[in-house]
């Protein structure tokens, strides 16, 4: 069987498996860093005067092939504080399990809730620890804690950054073309909903790796919540 270890040549690509051209292209990223990996995925995360909204498409491909159609991309990492994912499934969700087990066992040790900007750095160490091997993802993380909400960008070798409006994944460029155009900083969750509904909405309709549904979930004072399928519906009807 082909380990991801083993070396993969694509000089008979009508032989290649899926599984081996997902090895193929990991191993070009390992060995030229510098080359440009999209792996689809739109995610988008806009800080709100009274909170923070994370989105994402639920499209997961395979190359060209689409492998699941409802795809989780935004996780509750705690009541305050969620997370999306874009990038290698497994490295994401690595990442995920990591950051939601520590963020347990800080609030056992402090008897508090992790600070977000902690919470970013926690994964930040972990991508730059990995660097020489890095783990495939771009992640964003959001909450509200007692300095206010926060959302900040990582990428796969452990870069961050903290945004106000931020899309990530190769439906980002569609998504900005929205955010940018209507995003205003101070506007409440309740306003910016439909903005970034629509900026989701635009990158499915236009990026052939986004698409079948979306996730949307906001955080503010009163914690954690995921639309409902008829909350999304409304929003998109009315946007």
């Amino acid at each position: 069987m082909q380990t991801r270890y083993e070396y993969i040549s694509l000089t008979s690509p009508e032989k290649i498996s899926w599984e081996q051209l997902i090895i193929w292209e990991e191993q070009q990223t390992y060995q030229n860093p510098d080359r440009p990996t999209l792996k689809g995925t739109t995610t988008i995360g806009v800080i709100c005067k009274d909170g923070v909204i994370l989105a994402s498409d639920t499209r997961v491909t395979m190359g060209y092939f689409v492998a699941h159609k409802k795809g989780k991309k935004v996780y509750r990492i705690d009541n305050h504080l969620a997370m999306t994912i874009s990038g290698s499934v497994a490295d994401a969700q690595r990442t995920v399990d990591i950051l939601k087990a520590n963020a347990q066992l800080y609030k056992l040790n402090t008897k508090r809730p992790i600070p977000i900007n902690s919470a970013a750095r926690l994964i930040a160490n972990l991508l730059f620890s990995a660097r020489l091997a890095p783990l495939i993802a771009q992640v964003l993380i959001g909450g509200i804690d007692d300095t206010g909400p926060h959302i900040f960008s990582l990428d796969p070798f452990g870069s961050l950054t903290e945004e106000k409006c931020v899309a990530t994944g190769s439906g980002s460029p569609i998504a900005y073309g929205v955010l940018e155009d209507k995003y205003k900083e101070n506007m409440t969750i309740k306003d910016l909903l439909s903005v970034v509904v629509r900026a989701v909405d635009s990158a499915m309709k236009r990026d052939a790796a986004s698409g079948d549904s979306f996730d949307v979930a906001i955080i503010d004072e009163k914690g954690f919540h995921e639309l409902n399928d008829e909350e999304k519906g409304n929003i998109l009807g009315g946007s």
